[in-house]
């Protein structure tokens, strides 16, 4: 019988692993570092040799496992198939046939943030829901969609990738993916210290924000100068809230959600950055998703090693 399985979180600089039972109890989590180094070449080999030294340690054999669940930072197919990982060097790469290789464990993939809302849907924020929308906002903003349990990969597993979506046909500045005007040019951490140097420049207004340098304000600046009352931060936030609400009203009228959670660094904000969402999501939602609740992620760095965890379970029982 097998009763465990692992989930793993592959990061640009940690790797994150649990060793999971089937009933979702974590027993155990640890990281290694990524090694990116010659196009990432050890990072798999890495990842089968601590899984098989933590299989030796606890004295559990191959039979014992379901398999491994596994999230990585780019688009991935149904096969598990990666086409490309920029953080991590990697090309084109069949990971199921790489680390199943190595662990001789059945392997399946996914994209980070759409296994990381598998976590929020099965044990944070969403628990109890089937039909979900993650996103987060950190340096970037990434998003994870899930409907009747399932991760919407899509036909090149670019399903979910909310973050560039086209939100401002007027901007100049190019985003990371190559496109103009994505939405993680101003939900992101980075994309709300813009629109914060953006509104210092195109403003006399005081603010506290013009205390310290414009290139070290940080998203977290904006949203404590707003939460002390500062009305310029207060602009930016509208215009944060703005981008990200009707964004996810869009959204919501193709995923029908019963909840949509918001995780990431930016999230840590709190009550006062999902009440300005919320707001203009209710404006601008079709009627019937108007009262879909917005909430905040719970399960912080361990999503990613929930959610590759749930994926294993699902498809090893499948």
């Amino acid at each position: 019988m097998a009763d465990y399985c692992f989930g793993v979180d592959v990061g640009g600089t940690t790797v994150k692993c649990g060793l999971f039972r089937v009933d979702g109890s974590l027993l155990e989590k640890w990281e290694i570092p990524t090694r990116t180094a010659d196009g990432g070449k050890d990072i798999i080999g890495d990842i089968g040799a601590t899984l098989l030294a933590k299989m030796e340690e606890r004295q559990l054999s191959r039979e014992d496992f379901l398999g491994i669940g596994l999230g990585v930072p780019g688009p991935v197919d149904q096969k598990g198939i990666i086409n490309g990982a920029v953080n991590l060097h990697w090309g084109k790469k069949d990971l199921p046939a790489e680390l199943g290789g190595i662990t001789g464990l059945s392997v399946w993939a996914g994209n980070d943030a759409n296994v990381a809302a598998l976590g929020e849907m099965w044990k944070g924020g969403g628990a109890g829901s089937r039909n979900l929308i993650l996103a987060t906002l950190g340096t970037g903003v990434g998003g994870g969609i899930i409907v009747e349990g399932q991760i919407v990969t899509g036909s090149r597993g670019a399903g979910g990738e909310i973050g560039h979506c086209r939100v401002n046909r007027q901007e100049k500045e190019v985003c990371n993916c190559g496109n103009q005007g994505c939405l993680e040019q101003y939900a992101s951490a980075t994309g709300i210290a813009r629109l914060a140097r953006r509104e210092l420049a195109a403003s006399t207004d005081g603010s506290v924000l013009r205390e310290q340098p414009e290139d070290s304000i940080t998203a977290k600046d904006v949203f404590d100068a707003f939460k002390a009352g500062d009305d310029l931060a207060a602009r930016v936030v509208d215009k944060f809230a703005l981008y990200l609400g009707n964004a996810l009203a869009t959204f919501a009228t193709v995923v029908d959600p019963e909840v949509i959670v918001l995780g990431g660094g930016v999230s840590k904000a709190g009550a006062p950055l999902i009440q300005a969402v919320q707001k203009v999501f209710r404006e601008d939602a079709f009627h019937s998703s108007k009262d879909v609740p917005i909430v905040l992620a719970q399960l912080g760095n361990d999503a990613g090693i929930y959610g590759a965890a749930k994926l294993a379970i699902d498809k090893g029982q499948s």
